[in-house]
């Protein structure tokens, strides 16, 4: 029974292995729930500000922040989102293929590409395939928390403002319900007028600004941008955990069908030996 005995080896390997899956899908359905409304709460922000930074470009187009501005650079910038750990289907593999390549196509035009790294994954894969990675951020845990993400993203911002490139791009998944789950690439930088109206809603407004406009529209762009990363970054964990609990849910019922296919062996291989002995000992006693 040689063979028996590592065939319930295996079945009992195949069940640890169930109960891990099992564990964790129910883990990634708990923080699911919690990143999707954290995600939730975060877009009516991420719209407002939209919408205000697009009624003062409309009240006040006589003065043209940096964002604004068009820069003749042969550098692009890509802040990459993906997460820490894997686990979580095809989630990195398919923001990074799309990020692989828009690369590709720029470097066809003859332009240059710089990176900001959010998550571990997108890091490791950009430096194997040898892209210049000018800052990262990892280890953000279940919660995004700004002031992490602002810092390494800010040297594509500042690097834009002193006109070494010419856009700055965003890559990330977005949360589209729990079986969907979409990979986007979105222009950050620069900021066109129409884009900007268009989020205004049609109407015109005029402010009073205090100390005056140019202060106010410099402070309300920078916060437009990092609302839109801080959004991206959230929408990328709600769509982690829930690829996480397909996958950890897809895994465990394959389990439990080898497993079921492993007891269907095991069961044949035992009853083979026992009909063996049988015909042995039937065999024996007509010889005698």
């Amino acid at each position: 029974m040689a063979a028996g005995k590592e065939i319930r080896g295996k079945i009992k390997s195949v069940e640890n292995t169930k109960k891990i899956t099992k564990a964790m899908e129910m883990v990634a359905a708990s923080k699911m729930r919690k990143a999707q409304d954290r995600m939730r709460s975060a877009r009516p922000y991420a719209e407002k500000v939209r919408q205000i930074a697009g009624n003062l470009s409309r009240a006040n187009p006589e003065y043209t922040h940096p964002f604004m501005q068009i820069n003749d650079a042969k550098t692009a910038g890509f802040v990459v989102v993906t997460t820490d750990k894997g686990l979580c289907g095809g989630l990195n593999t398919n923001v990074l293929r799309a990020v692989t390549t828009q690369l590709k196509e720029l470097q066809g035009q003859g332009v240059n590409a710089e990176v900001v790294a959010v998550g571990n994954k997108g890091l490791g894969f950009m430096n194997r395939i040898g892209a210049k990675v000018v800052s990262s951020v990892t280890g953000l845990g279940d919660t995004p928390h700004l002031e992490k993400l602002i810092g390494p993203v800010k040297v594509l911002l500042d690097a834009y403002t002193e006109g070494r490139i010419n856009a700055v791009y965003i890559a990330y998944t977005k949360f589209i319900n729990t079986m969907k789950q979409e990979s986007v690439i979105e222009q950050l930088l620069p900021l066109s007028a129409g884009t900007l109206q268009e989020n205004a809603g049609g109407r015109d407004w005029d402010y009073i600004y205090e100390p005056d406009a140019a202060t106010v529209i410099d402070e309300l762009l920078l916060r437009y941008v990092e609302a839109q990363v801080y959004q991206a970054v959230a929408e990328n964990m709600a769509s982690e955990q829930s690829a996480r609990m397909v996958a950890m849910k897809a895994a465990t019922d394959n389990a439990g069908s080898v497993i079921g296919e492993l007891k269907l062996v095991y069961n044949k291989t035992r009853q083979a030996a026992i009909t063996k002995e049988l015909s042995e000992i039937v065999a024996g006693a007509a010889a005698v």
